[in-house]
């Protein structure tokens, strides 16, 4: 099978997020064959949720659709480096690769801060890929906070 890339559908997931004044961070979880099973961005601001991280939604959604606890043969594509909490999330769901666009050096929890699949305890680490799209990810980010303090990018 040729590796396809879905970072554009979190690219768009985030800046679904972004237009709803959610950070724009969005996640996409895709089975083995290369099914798309579920696409989520940011809702905390909309669901009143601190959890509700776009990785944490994409995962849910796909366990609640295919009836399963853990996602063993899936990928998860997200926009930023997963923060502790969802790095986390990750273990328990046993997603089998991670693939991330921007790192997120003040409360990422993969190759920042928590590092929490280095942990001696993590009983389940997936296969990383970093930088996936980074610079589109992160001007987006970039965007979006300079939009916030009216200063532009």
């Amino acid at each position: 099978m040729v590796f396809r890339s879905n970072m554009s559908l979190a690219l768009e997931q985030a800046r679904e997020a972004a237009a709803r004044g959610e950070v724009p961070v969005g996640a996409v979880v895709v089975a083995a064959d290369g099914t798309v099973v579920s696409m989520a961005g940011n809702r905390t601001r909309e669901l009143n949720d601190p959890t509700a991280h776009a990785e944490l939604l994409a995962i849910r959604d796909a366990c609640a659709l295919l009836g399963v606890e853990r996602l063993t043969d899936h990928d998860l594509y997200v926009t930023l480096e997963p923060c502790p909490m969802c790095a986390g999330a990750i273990v328990n769901a046993r997603i089998r690769r991670l693939y991330y666009g921007a790192q997120d050096s003040k409360s990422g929890g993969v190759a920042h801060g928590a590092r929490v699949f280095s942990h001696p305890q993590c009983h389940h680490v997936p296969e990383v890929y970093d930088g996936v799209s980074a610079s589109e990810a992160e001007q987006l980010l970039v965007d979006f906070f300079a939009a916030k303090r009216g200063t532009g990018s």
